[in-house]
């Protein structure tokens, strides 16, 4: 897949991730929260991501 020059992401292990650049391969992305009122960068998620297969995510 292709890089998309308008979504940077810096997170290797992502199945999007353009392995060459950091960037996303994804047309787009969901950003979504896991706080009911968030006021910070640390309460959003980029809930498109997914692990790559053979790398070690966060359990």
């Amino acid at each position: 897949m292709e890089k998309n020059s308008s979504i940077g992401c810096t997170v290797n292990n992502c199945q999007y991730h353009a392995q060459s650049d950091n960037y996303c391969t994804l047309s787009k992305i969901e950003v979504g929260t896991h706080e009911s009122n968030p006021t910070k960068v640390e309460c959003t998620d980029c809930t498109s991501f997914e692990c790559k297969p053979e790398a070690s995510c966060c359990e």
